[in-house]
Parts: structure tokens; C-alpha cells; sequence
């Protein structure tokens, strides 16, 4: 991985190429927790593309097959790796956008390498190396979180893993460190710090940074309120995108409805980032860490 803040991640898809850097436009991964059927995420991934072609931002449809990391056994984990990989594909061939999704084990990425386009790697499994590069022999895009655990000097051993595996379309995301007990807190000194330490787009989760993990018992809850306040600090930085889980009634949702946008408000949270990405890309000094 190169050392320079200016490297770009470029996602192909038929509706247009999604191109991701520190220097860019913010571009968006956006969609609900986990998948909870076909006509749920084609209703979901339409209605956030339309948002965002009318807005011009890079669109990357997200969701889960698996959450494997769920609080207690008893939580809903979404529909499986079989029912789930014709959805994505169905949602790639409709809307002609690029889609994401987490992988837990080594086995899982070899097949959801062949039709999706970007393999998230979960922040408790961010220093799996045998996990790591069996994502990187996909050649897809992979975007490794980074463990609520670690330092973001940390993050760039874990880049180099990938990298040096052979493939250098790598993407960070920052999503909180842990803060006491069913607490995380951003330190959004990471941010610049990450990118001139691995030269990868760093890209802000602004809805699991707001998640309280087990902060409910038995399922984790979570500050939506929060969520446009660390989003509007995280584009003030200069971040390359924005991670944001989004669905039409969170307090349905089967996971983290608690961190979770209203659908009907994603618009709006969209405009005003757009107005403070212009301003902070303008600034001369944006990278003034990087000299």
C-alpha cells in the first residue's frame, strides 16, 4: 500500500464506477443490518439509489447474510449464506449498483467473492490473518473495520496482510473504540492517522460508532440520535465515505435498530454532509498530516 492520502479505490459497476479516496467526494455504503428477504432489499437498496443518483453520491448497497457476532444466542442473524448470494446478485443486475457484505470464516469467501463486490471484515475478526488473506486472494475490494480494541496505528500491520497478499484495494473503517462498559467513543484523531500510516480510503461508520454493545441485556442498543453529530464531525475531517445502516422502521429491525437511520430521514442526513464534504475537501491543508 502506498504511502499517499490520495489513493483510490475504484468499485466497477454498470450504473457507474464507485471511486473511493481521502480526496474525494464522500461517497456511501448504506442499507439495512442484516438481509431479511428479497423483496425487503430490493424495496431498500431502490429507494436509497434513488437518493443517492439524485444527490451524486457513490452508492454501495450493504447488508448482512450472517451476524454472526449477535449478543445472545437467541438474536435474529439474518437469512443465510444460500438464500442470500441470489439477492445480491438480483440487487447487482436491477439497480446496476455494487454491493457489500461481512464474511466470518475463510470458507465463505471464495463463493461471496464471485458476486459480491466488496468483503467486509468484521472488527472483532480484523486480525484473523488466515481470514485476511483468503479475502484478498478474491481480488474483490476489502473493507477490514477496525477492532473496537485497536489502536488506529494498529490497523496498518492488519493492511499489510492484505496487501501483501497480493491486493492493494483495501479500505479502513473506523467505527469507535471501546469506552468502559457498553460504551464506544471516536477518537477522531484515527482517522487522519490511519490514512497516513497505510495511504488506504478511510471510511467513518457513523452507525455502529453510536452502538451501545449488550447495552440492553440481551441485545445491543444504541444512540441514533448521535448518529448526524459524529457523521458531521468524521466529514470535517475528510473522510472518504460514509458508513451508515439504514431502514424503513428501525424499532422493527431484527439487529441494531437501536444505531440505525430512518429510511424516510436519509435524505436530509445526506444533504448536509454534502454541503460540509465540499468544505472540507477545499482545504489546502486537508493533509497537512501526510508531509
Amino acid at each position: 500500500m502506498t504511502s499517499s492520502t490520495n489513493t483510490t479505490v475504484t468499485i466497477p459497476a454498470p450504473s457507474g464506477d464507485v471511486k473511493i479516496g481521502n480526496h474525494l467526494p464522500f461517497m456511501l455504503f448504506a442499507g439495512p443490518c442484516a438481509m431479511e428477504s428479497r423483496d425487503h432489499a430490493i424495496e431498500v437498496s431502490s429507494a436509497i439509489k434513488e437518493i443517492t443518483d439524485d444527490l451524486g453520491i457513490g452508492f454501495v448497497y450493504k447488508t448482512s447474510f450472517d451476524k454472526a457476532n449477535r449478543t445472545s444466542l437467541s438474536s435474529k442473524r439474518g437469512v443465510g449464506l444460500h438464500d442470500a448470494l441470489p439477492v445480491f446478485a438480483e440487487v447487482k443486475e436491477r439497480l446496476g449498483v455494487p454491493v457489500l457484505t461481512d464474511i466470518h470464516e475463510r470458507s465463505q469467501c471464495a463463493p461471496v467473492g464471485e458476486v459480491v463486490d466488496v468483503l467486509q471484515i468484521p472488527a472483532f475478526l480484523c486480525r484473523q490473518t488466515d481470514l485476511l488473506i483468503a479475502a484478498a486472494e478474491t481480488g474483490r475490494v476489502i473493507k477490514i473495520k477496525k477492532g473496537q480494541f485497536l489502536a488506529p496505528w494498529d490497523m496498518k500491520n492488519v493492511v499489510s496482510k492484505v496487501t501483501d497478499s497480493g491486493n492493494p484495494n483495501v479500505l479502513i473503517t473506523e467505527r469507535g473504540a471501546s469506552f468502559g462498559y457498553n460504551t464506544l467513543v471516536t477518537d477522531f484523531r484515527g482517522v487522519p492517522t490511519m490514512a497516513r500510516d497505510t495511504g488506504a480510503p478511510i471510511i467513518f461508520d457513523a452507525t455502529h460508532s453510536v452502538q451501545q454493545p449488550g447495552g440492553q441485556g440481551g441485545t445491543s442498543g444504541g444512540q441514533r440520535e448521535m448518529v448526524p453529530t459524529l457523521a458531521r464531525a468524521a466529514v470535517a475531517v475528510g473522510v472518504a465515505g460514509i458508513f451508515a445502516e439504514t431502514h424503513p422502521d428501525p424499532d422493527k429491525a431484527p439487529s441494531d435498530g437501536p444505531n440505525m437511520i430512518p429510511l424516510h430521514l436519509l435524505r436530509g442526513f445526506l444533504e448536509e454532509l454534502i454541503e460540509l464534504d465540499r468544505v472540507a475537501k477545499a482545504r489546502k491543508n486537508l493533509h497537512w498530516f501526510a508531509e
